[in-house]
């Protein structure tokens, strides 16, 4: 997400972080107000709805017409659903983490659960030990078919119960076998896991 973006998508959630401004657009979805209207029906004065109204107008998400020598005010319903249509998709809101290290929490758990390149112990949380079930199918090299027994004397390295390793290896899709023949599972299957 572009620096301009996030920005926007601060302003929006800082300018609907406040009970007045979201009472306001509830209003201002039914029916045009002024702004002694909307201080009456919210009791509050005519400065802070003023207020309220410059930062909602700032994102474009109320429209002011001229009757008379009073303003009325309106929620732009085409506005939020544009802003909704350009910001609010997953791939956007997932954007908004480009600069976090996403491989934080899986470093956290390797760090727990290896000593010396060796796991201490399986993990009981399913997402714990899917962590570390990747690491270990990392360990082999992809597109090369492994014997059983070639499977098993690589896990004991890094686990003396190299059978409840493989199962949970294949259990999780990481690892498939075939004819007795065992090979590391295609990225997608990794990922999905």
């Amino acid at each position: 997400m572009t620096k301009e973006r996030f920005q926007i998508l601060l302003k929006f959630f800082k300018a609907l972080g406040d009970e007045s401004r979201l009472k306001i657009l509830g209003i201002l979805a039914s029916q045009e107000c002024s702004v002694e209207e909307l201080a009456a029906l919210l009791q509050l004065k005519e400065p802070t709805v003023s207020h309220h109204l410059t930062k909602l107008k700032e994102l474009n998400l109320v429209t002011m017409r001229p009757e008379g020598n009073n303003r009325l005010y309106q929620l732009d319903s085409e506005a939020l659903q544009n802003l909704s249509k350009e910001i609010f998709t997953s791939s956007h809101l997932a954007s908004l983490v480009e600069d976090v290290d996403t491989e934080a929490w899986e470093n956290k758990v390797l760090s727990h659960y290896l000593e010396s390149d060796r796991l201490k112990e399986i993990p009981t949380s399913r997402k714990k030990r899917l962590v570390i079930l990747r690491w270990l199918a990392n360990k082999f090299e992809h597109g090369v078919n492994y014997p059983e027994q070639a499977i098993n004397e690589i896990l004991k390295r890094y686990y003396p119960d190299c059978g409840v390793l493989r199962r949970e290896l294949i259990s999780h899709e990481l690892i498939q076998v075939d004819e007795g023949l065992y090979r590391v599972a295609s990225a997608k299957a990794n990922k999905n896991s």
